[in-house]
């Protein structure tokens, strides 16, 4: 219970004013997401990284990230091969469990779980999914000839690319910058993080189609958040990693799924309401799933 009053009801509190905010005034949550995406996180990015100890455990992050997308697209395939699903529902379902939210909500989690020790590989595994997110995101939403041009495309205008960039080079140069501007980085990527909160709720309160596909709901629930952090379990258990880096995997493998697939189904009509669907349930259950999977590890 105190994991849930000093974790996850303090986190809730402020997804809850972000979707209370959006239901009473309706505002424009393209615009708040362009101040995250285009200033707020960049700085986060960069600072998180560049203050980093870089070592084995960030290879082991790409490692596994990329391992845990592709068993999702797997077990995807078998359920609609087995449900004889469409393709659009196919991809439907392959969004809503291949990308999980590793920003808006993982990072306040395992911040507030584990501590500011943990933020850089958590600041990491967003930097890696979000790359993931916007090359097969846009891939399996489209489907089409242009979907991996539009993917690379979409990766080369994302800030936080060129922000993790910049902190490789100046890592691996030895690059100082000066304690201004490092003070400066360091409280507007301080504000990434509330912002990203309450814009999850927005856009949770944003929804307006819901598609009860209960088939299709109930088996990508199960797979995001049952499956998956079962997956970083024995991942962690097989590769013998560090206890603090597999509890970030574990921890981030259990969140609902990313509320930007909605954007990409929404655009190239992909079931958006199905999808919209499973991300609002997934992140309900998650309030009880994520309390349980913290009192465990």
């Amino acid at each position: 219970m105190s994991l849930f009053l000093n974790v996850i009801l303090p986190i809730m509190i402020v997804f809850a004013s972000g979707f209370v905010l959006q239901k009473c005034r309706f505002l424009d949550v393209k615009s708040v997401s362009t101040v995250s995406l285009y200033i707020l996180s960049p700085a986060l990015v960069f600072i998180s990284l560049y203050d980093a100890e870089f070592n084995s455990s960030y290879f082991m992050i790409v490692i596994y990230m990329f391992a845990l997308f592709y068993f999702m697209v797997l077990l995807n395939k078998i359920l609609a091969k087995i449900f004889k699903w469409s393709q659009n529902i196919e991809s439907a379902s392959i969004l809503s469990t291949g990308f999980m939210n590793s920003g808006n909500y993982g990072l306040p989690v395992v911040l507030f779980s584990l501590g500011q020790v943990a933020l850089p590989y958590a600041v990491f595994i967003m930097v890696v999914q979000g790359l993931q997110n916007n090359f097969f995101g846009i891939y399996y939403a489209s489907r089409s000839s242009s979907g991996v041009k539009r993917a690379l495309q979409n990766i080369m205008r994302m800030p936080t690319t060129y922000a993790m960039i910049l902190a490789f080079i100046c890592q691996y140069l030895n690059i100082n910058i000066s304690e201004s501007i490092h003070s400066t980085l360091t409280m507007v990527g301080d504000a990434a993080i509330p912002v990203m909160m309450i814009m999850l709720g927005m856009q949770l309160g944003s929804i307006t189609g819901i598609k009860l596909n209960w088939q299709v709901i109930y088996s990508a629930v199960v797979l995001k958040m049952l499956i998956a952090p079962l997956f970083a379990f024995a991942f962690v258990f097989l590769f013998d990693i560090d206890p603090l880096i597999g509890a970030i995997l574990i921890i981030i493998s259990a969140m609902p799924p990313a509320a930007t697939t909605t954007m990409y189904a929404i655009e190239f009509d992909t079931e958006p309401e199905l999808v919209s669907s499973i991300t609002f349930i997934g992140t309900v259950v998650s309030i009880v799933t994520i309390t349980i999977l913290l009192n465990v590890i």
